[in-house]
Formats: structure tokens, sequence, C-alpha cells
């Protein structure tokens, strides 16, 4: 049940600040920009503040006018009338992964509201709804707006409609309910396309992210009896293909489709001996109390991280010693 504080904060506002995570995935921007189409149906302003600019592999969401990734924007935002300005995170399991610098410009915004649905969520905000069990923060929204009567335009529907079938992987994860499959339905019944939608998400390859897979697949270990299966990215892979590293998105459920395969880890390797980890596992291994161990978060059977000071080589050692421990 959608807390009634969280309801009453969105109602009495009218000026909202949105934002969710860093490097935001399909779930989070679709969430930004029907939250922004559903708040703006009830007659409030909203601004979209991101971190950095939205990758490739989204440009096709409807409504990306409504984001900003000037600093200098959102400030004038919050000082156009002298109103109270309204927080909202969406998406987002930890304060610090909305962004340090993104943090300190919305730290004004009061009352601050949070809407998310991972398991391993870090309390934040004046008033929160975080319920695991959703399948994603788009569902959530749903019911949000159908909560507070507010439209949902076909704009919103689409972007609802991304957010839950990446989040569930084409309604193939367990956090798929018979809810989700019902407003994915509504959705639908708006006129979103499901083949029009799929096609964007999964037949978007270009030649160089081709390539890049073919490297990525091709450095694929198989560990314990092809319980573990461990994927690697160097920059040098990037810097032959010419690829993006916003590509590599998606690439983890290859190794994680293997029958065996009770986890998959893929790492990427940054600058400065930042390495960033992401767990896909099936069934019983609960990868998000791995990921809390150094600091990052997510659920049940996907999760992400980052270690410093590593190299791709100490990262998978350090790792799979945990991961052996969980089989």
């Amino acid at each position: 049940m959608i807390p009634q504080q969280v309801l009453d904060d969105l109602r009495n506002s009218s000026r909202i600040v949105a934002v969710t995570h860093i490097h935001p995935d399909g779930d989070a921007l679709g969430s930004l920009l029907a939250f922004a189409s559903i708040m703006e149906s009830l007659g409030k302003e909203v601004f979209c503040l991101l971190e950095e600019p939205v990758s490739h592999l989204y440009s096709f969401l409807p409504g990306q006018e409504r984001l900003s990734w000037d600093f200098k924007e959102v400030r004038a935002f919050f000082e156009k009338t002298g109103e109270k300005v309204t927080g909202v995170s969406l998406d987002c399991g930890d304060a610090w992964r909305i962004g340090s610098n993104i943090y300190k410009e919305i730290s004004a915004a009061t009352p601050f509201v949070v809407i998310d649905h991972h398991a391993s969520h870090k309390k934040f905000g004046n008033s929160s709804w975080v319920d695991e069990h959703r399948s994603s923060t788009g569902e959530m929204l749903y019911e949000i707006a159908e909560a507070l009567s507010a439209e949902i335009s076909w704009e919103a529907a689409y972007n609802l409609y991304v957010a839950i079938m990446t989040d569930t992987g084409s309604f193939r994860y367990e956090n798929t309910s018979s809810r989700t499959m019902h407003i994915a339905a509504e959705l639908l019944e708006k006129g979103v396309s499901a083949e029009d939608v799929a096609a964007r998400i999964y037949d978007n390859y270009s030649p160089a992210r081709l390539c890049l897979l073919q490297k990525c697949l091709g450095s694929v270990n198989l560990l314990e009896n092809s319980q573990i299966a461990v994927m690697t990215l160097s920059r040098e892979m990037l810097a032959t293909t010419g690829a993006l590293i916003d590509d590599v998105e998606n690439f983890i459920n290859i190794p994680r489709a293997v029958k065996p395969v009770k986890v998959a880890m893929f790492l990427k390797e940054g600058s400065g001996g930042q390495v960033s980890v992401s767990l896909r596992a099936k069934g019983e291994v609960d990868v998000s109390k791995i990921a809390g161990l150094f600091g990052g978060g997510g659920h049940h059977n996907a999760a992400g991280f980052q270690i410093n000071g590593s190299t791709l080589e100490k990262a998978e050692a350090l790792i799979l010693k945990l991961l052996r421990k969980e089989l």
C-alpha cells in the first residue's frame, strides 16, 4: 500500500525536482520521464535532473526534452519564484546513488520523497514508498498515478512500459507478478506497441557493439562446474572496437542464460584502478548481499558495485572467493 504521506506530499507540491540514480537504466529513465508527464497532468511543474546525458541506447524514449544535466538550469528553477520545491528520487536505493553533485544541487528541496523497489534500499528522504516485491519503479508509479487520479498519456504509458519491461527482463524474472502483467496490459491498451519497444531495446546493435560483444564473450570463463560465469571488459576492448561503455548493457544476460550457471559476474575496467562489477543470479544466491559488502546494492538476483584501487584480475579473485561460499 502506498504510504499516505507520500501521496500527500505529491498532491501538495506545485514545483518538483525529480532525480534518479547515476548511469540510469530503462527503469530509471522510463520512470523519470513518466513521472514528469503524470505530475504535469495534475498541474505540477517538474524539472528532471540527470548527472550526464542520456545513453544512446535510450535515445528513443519520448519526452526527453524534459531532461537536463545543466546545474545552472536547476539553480534557476529553485530561484524562479521563491516557492517551496519538492524533491523526488526515483529508483534509487541509496542517497549516494543520486550522485554527489546532484545531491548538493537539490539539498534545498523539501519535502524529499523517495520511491524505490530495491531490496538493499538504505532509507533517506522525508517520506518514502519502498517495496522490494514490486517489479520496477515504473510499476509503482502506475499505482501512484491511479491513487492520484492522474492521467496516463500515451507518452507516460510508453515510458512506464519500457521501465517495467527492462527491469523484468521482458517479463521473465521472478519479480514479475500477476499485477505486473495486468499493468503492462493496461499500458498496451493505451496504444503502446510491445513490438516497437522490444525492437528499440533489443534490435539496436551497431557494428562496433557487435564486435565488442564478440570480445566480451571470448573472455567468458565457466568455473565451479559451470555454476559461475565470469565475463570481463578491458579498456583496450573498447578502444579497439570503437564501442561505448553503454554498449555493454545486457551483455551479462548471455552467460547468465547458460543452464548450469547460478551466478554471472561482469567486470568492467575503468580508469585509475576502478573496476565496476555487475552480478546476475538465478535462484538462491543473493547477490545484493555481496554487493552490500562493497557499498553497492540492488536486488536478490541483480546487483552492482565498484571496487577502487584494483585490477580486473584482483577484483575477480576477491569476488570469486565470496561467491564460492554462497553456492
